[in-house]
């Protein structure tokens, strides 16, 4: 059966020399790599005793970045905790590049088309 890592847990774990981080409700250890982390130390250790999911995938890890974590996996995160987290989607999901494409498709015809259309009307009736 998987651990179930606490927020205390995670909290304890939070130093250079003992390090936790929480990405997508799984909680890894990675002390190890800390010092091989390309970003530094300090990267990682803001984001210490709180959900890094988001901080994770702003930063657009490859692929084999996201290879690096299974072997450095504690266990999940406790559901009913102190702290909530995030439901940042899992790349690989695909709901994130089609939901950004549906929410900006609107906008992506309607804004260059308007402009042309103004620039039409000018030419036509202002000159």
């Amino acid at each position: 059966m998987a651990k179930v890592v606490t927020y205390e847990e995670l909290k304890a774990h939070s130093t250079k020399d003992n390090l936790y981080v929480l990405i997508h409700g799984e909680v890894y250890d990675v002390t190890k790599f800390i010092d091989e982390h390309p970003g530094g130390d300090d990267v990682i250790l803001a984001e210490a005793g709180k959900d890094a999911t988001q901080a994770f995938e702003d930063v657009g890890h490859s692929d084999e970045a996201r290879d690096l974590l299974p072997p450095l996996l504690v266990g999940s995160f406790e559901k009913e905790g102190a702290l909530k987290i995030s439901d940042t989607k899992a790349p690989g999901s695909g709901a994130s590049v089609s939901d950004a494409v549906e929410q900006g498709s609107n906008l992506m015809y309607f804004i260059p088309l308007t402009l042309l259309g103004a620039y039409f009307a000018w030419r036509f009736y202002g000159a």
